[in-house]
């Protein structure tokens, strides 16, 4: 198979598509055209046919302005991603948007756009390889084992959240984690001289990562070096690919000129000319690659029968096991009725002390729920007791300890939502919640359906004054759209709103919670927590 023809193919593909819809970012694609050909043809164990294939490797383009990058290698190697799909890049209600949108394309993983998101992304997914590994996982039977890669960016690597999610991945030794470092040195504003002076090199390896460095456009190069990471199963690996961004434009080669607008008809010419594409042809897949599609789906297909044979054999002999990875995998829930008479009326107690009791409660029934907080658990009352914390060395544990590292942490479980098998929860103070926005709209946009515990939700903090006290967070967070916000008045709206949280699979849910005790309500007889308010206290005189 010549990767060489067909990244230049990719480059021809991407140059057009953004040239045709007179706006994108052509030069991370021209750029990263070689890796990308590498991984998806070379390396990726993935089904075209099958893109949800428990076993695939798993693939984050985080730089989402490069999306003409991944809708190109996911149309030549056979997804749901035609030619015609190309055409309409960045149309409303194409298949193809400006940035990748999860359950919009076939073959993408995640959304991305917002930089460093797809960073912490990959870590999720990663954490969420080692916890199904070593749940179920055999031996001799292996059928939890494959690698999360995720191309990244100068501008990502700027990016607070990718150095929270980099550091955690450094702590717990994520040894299936590769990413790869597009080092062009190019930003909006220029070169990254402007803003951007350190060692990354350097700062990995402080955060405990395996450091690779490569030219990012020698094939055979990067595929030895890719090869060297795999073997490290100890740590992730930092991949640091020098590359030119727009790769092949005559003039434009290496300038902030390409990142963001199109080439120009005569650079595209010039492109193709450089190289060997017929100029006056757009869209050009040559005649000896359109075949690439059946092979890489045969290839694919042949990748996971493979596997259903070991999985076939490994349900054979733990059938119990087998049961429990079905139910994780399609999400099936018990009944949780019994949680909602946890607390009669009268109980007094706050609404962070309630979730806790209730939290435990599902986590007793509910096997794959796990999640963590950002280094407040004792205050959020979001410990799974008897549980073990995850750590570099033991992932049977199902707490998380994420540091004080709110960003990432609302990032990581956004890809462990991803991965599927698990339900996850995490959990800071309210006033904390802005730190995570960002991540938390991903959330909504992908419908995941992540839980967040916010405690000490207003001025009844006390004591911590104006910076710990949220007043507009609440109010904030509704407006997100397809963010279920509740903020229960009591410990038996607490239970309710934890169960239909629960419920929900298609999209996040917020918990506002309180600091101080509450009074349990008296309910009306016909109450019903599922249509919202009713009267706590009716007049005694009769209204005018």
């Amino acid at each position: 198979m010549d990767l060489q023809k067909i990244a230049n193919v990719v480059r021809g593909l991407a140059a057009d598509a953004v040239q045709k819809a007179n706006s994108g970012h052509p030069g991370a694609p021209l750029g990263l055209a070689d890796i990308g050909t590498v991984l998806y043809f070379d390396v990726l164990r993935h089904n075209p046919a099958n893109s949800s294939w428990a076993n695939r490797d798993r693939f984050v383009l985080s730089g989402g302005h490069g999306s003409m990058l991944l809708y190109s290698l996911l149309h030549l190697s056979g997804y749901q991603l035609s030619l015609d799909d190309l055409k309409e890049f960045r149309q409303l209600g194409s298949k193809t948007p400006g940035h990748p949108e999860y359950g919009e394309t076939d073959g993408v993983e995640t959304t991305t756009g917002p930089l460093g998101q797809g960073v912490a992304n990959a870590v999720g997914m990663a954490i969420g390889e080692k916890l199904a590994a070593t749940r179920f996982n055999r031996p001799g039977l292996e059928i939890v084992n494959h690698y999360t890669y995720v191309i990244a960016g100068d501008g990502d690597l700027m990016e607070g959240i990718s150095a929270e999610a980099s550091s955690l991945a450094g702590h717990l030794g994520l040894g299936k984690l590769i990413l790869i470092y597009d080092s062009n040195q190019i930003t909006i504003e220029g070169s990254t001289e402007l803003a951007f002076s350190e060692s990354v090199k350097e700062r990995y390896r402080a955060y405990g990562w395996q450091v690779l460095e490569v030219d990012g456009h020698n094939i055979p190069e990067f595929q030895k070096t890719l090869v060297q990471a795999q073997q490290n199963q100890a740590q992730p690996t930092l991949i640091i690919a020098h590359t030119q961004i727009a790769k092949g434009a005559p003039t434009k080669v290496g300038t902030a000129a390409s990142h963001g607008a199109p080439l120009g008809v005569d650079e595209v010419v010039g492109l193709k000319t450089a190289l060997g594409l017929p100029s006056d042809k757009d869209f050009y897949v040559p005649d000896d690659l359109k075949n690439l599609p059946e092979l890489m789906t045969q290839k694919g297909q042949g990748m996971e029968a493979e596997w259903n044979q070991l999985f076939e054999q490994w349900t054979k002999e733990n059938p119990q096991l087998a049961e429990e990875w079905n139910t994780w995998l399609d999400g099936t829930l018990p009944s949780l009725d019994e949680i909602l008479t946890l607390f009669e009326p009268g109980t007094n107690m706050a609404t962070r002390v309630a979730s806790g009791q209730v939290l435990n409660a599902i986590a007793r029934t509910v096997p794959n729920l796990v999640g963590g907080s950002a280094d407040l658990a004792p205050s959020n009352n979001s410990f799974l007791h008897g549980e073990g914390i995850v750590s570099g060395q033991d992932f049977s544990g199902r707490n998380f300890s994420f540091g004080i590292r709110e960003h990432a942490m609302a990032g990581i479980l956004n890809g462990l939502a991803l991965y599927g098998h698990f339900r996850v929860f995490g959990a800071t103070f309210l006033v904390f919640s802005d730190y995570m926005r960002p991540s938390i709209r991903l959330a909504a946009l992908m419908k995941l359906p992540v839980v967040y515990i916010f405690t000490h939700d207003s001025a009844y903090v006390g004591e911590d004054g104006p910076t710990h006290q949220p007043v507009e967070h609440t109010e904030s967070l509704r407006l997100i759209p397809n963010l279920h916000v509740y903020r229960p008045a009591d410990a038996e709206e607490t239970a309710w709103s934890w169960v239909e949280a629960m419920k929900r699979k298609n999209g996040p849910s917020a918990l506002i919670l309180t600091r101080q005790n509450l009074p349990t309500l008296e309910k009306p007889n016909n109450w019903d927590f599922t249509r919202g308010g009713y009267v706590v206290r009716a007049e005694d005189k009769e209204l005018a």
